[in-house]
């Protein structure tokens, strides 16, 4: 394990689906968020997207790269042949992606986090990564069927090496955001911590207590986590409200003369916006026009396309996720989606009650990955002091009554920011002891 903190500033990344959040810790123990200005406003969460597009023609082209926010505003402007990247954090521990083709270079997943860590630091007006401690989160379980948890893990390391950072530390997500929320505790206790991201849900069991120098002390004593988040719920409230606007579920008549139904994955994208762009340029475009052409009720597919043509689902998808987040506060919300500029609307009212059976088979799997947990610490609900909840999806009234019912409303907190683990992380950076911190690196 790399040895105690020497540079002035340690750094936490966390680095998710959707969004990255970084925070810089001192010598003293203070710790900020950083925050990234665009179009005026100060925001502390950087959109994990990247951007790249040429300028220029032939040989002299040159290609140009944004993240974060300014990834979505270039792929917004239409530069002819954009690429948009988005939730790549998705295939770190998959080991069928190998590369991708951008214009004229491949990129490896090393090269895809190397290039959005050097637009992030550059965005957050230089970060010195080479000079500092740096502390990067990572999740207890990697999506995808058969992960691979070392193959992400060298992935990780690679980019960083870009950067020149050769001795990061790796810790749990929600390991971090245990050592955020430690800070609070007036007394040893056992506390759970829920991690909610937009891509995978993690869980972790830590024994906190203070040594008799005062200094915090954790012991971890298990974890779990699952590839079931806020972009899954996402998908839900597309697939039950947007989906049926725009075909699913209609019919087409065969050159047989056959009825048959629509064929469904083209109604798959939808809950992924950027990839609704990349239906625009391959063969999937074309065949919706064609089906269009047969279709029983072409109505709702001359829909779906215009939102192709003219790049709606960015808007598409902001407005589905502010339903989802009405919703924690209201018995319904009302989705209400017009595309400037056409005539594409998409409205409709979704209640909490169907919301939560929408969602019922991933709180269930949610609520088995809390039990794993539970399990590798080889302990009850009742041995639980504390509970922490972190994370946008957190606030989902189903949420959070899967961890009241369990653990009782009084051990149940949550965090009102998207901060904390990269809080936590920075600071374990500035732990003499940071490595006992530290997951299994590669």
């Amino acid at each position: 394990m790399p040895g105690p903190q020497t540079s002035p500033v340690s750094i936490g990344i966390d680095f998710g689906t959707t969004n990255t959040v970084v925070a810089l810790a001192d010598a003293e123990g203070r710790v900020e968020a950083v925050r990234f200005r665009h179009r005026d406003a100060q925001h502390a969460v950087y959109l994990s997207a990247l951007a790249f597009w040429q300028e220029g023609r032939g040989l002299s082209a040159r290609t140009r790269m944004a993240g974060g926010p300014f990834a979505v505003e270039a792929f917004l402007e239409g530069h002819p042949g954009l690429r948009f990247i988005q939730s790549f954090k998705s295939f770190a521990a998959s080991g069928a992606f190998r590369e991708t083709r951008i214009f004229r270079d491949r990129f490896a997943f090393e090269d895809l986090l190397a290039a959005f860590l050097r637009t992030l630091v550059q965005d957050a007006g230089g970060l010195d990564l080479a000079g500092s401690r740096v502390v990067v989160g990572r999740p207890v379980r990697f999506v995808g069927r058969t992960p691979d948890d070392a193959l992400a893990m060298r992935r990780y390391a690679g980019a960083l090496a870009r950067l020149g950072v050769r001795d990061a530390l790796y810790a749990y997500e929600p390991v971090g955001a245990a050592f955020f929320y430690a800070r609070r505790l007036e007394a040893e206790a056992t506390v759970l911590i829920a991690d909610f991201g937009g891509g995978t849900s993690d869980f972790s069991v830590m024994r906190f207590a203070r040594g008799a120098d005062g200094r915090l002390g954790a012991t971890p004593l298990g974890h779990s986590g699952l590839g079931i988040a806020g972009d899954t719920f996402d998908a839900r409230i597309v697939d039950h409200l947007v989906a049926p606007h725009l075909g699913k579920g209609g019919s087409y008549r065969s050159m047989g003369d056959k009825i048959l139904p629509l064929p469904a994955h083209y109604f798959a994208s939808l809950s992924r916006w950027h990839q609704l762009a990349l239906m625009k340029w391959s063969g999937d475009l074309k065949e919706l026009q064609d089906l269009a052409g047969v279709a029983l009720d072409p109505a709702p597919l001359e829909r779906f396309i215009t939102l192709i043509e003219h790049d709606l689902g960015f808007a598409l998808y902001q407005a589905v996720s502010a339903t989802k987040v009405a919703l924690s506060g209201a018995p319904s919300a009302e989705l209400s989606f017009r595309g400037a500029g056409t005539d594409v609307e998409v409205t409709g009212t979704l209640t909490r009650a169907t919301f939560d059976a929408l969602i019922a088979p991933d709180i269930a799997r949610i609520a088995a990955a809390v039990d794993q947990a539970l399990a590798a610490a080889g302990l009850a609900p009742g041995a639980i002091d504390q509970v922490f909840l972190t994370g946008g999806t957190s606030f989902v009234p189903a949420i959070r009554a899967l961890f009241v019912d369990r653990f009782g409303a009084g051990r149940v907190a949550t965090s009102d920011q998207f901060e904390s683990i990269a809080h936590g992380l920075a600071l374990i950076g500035r732990q003499p002891d940071a490595g006992r911190w530290a997951a299994e690196a590669a």
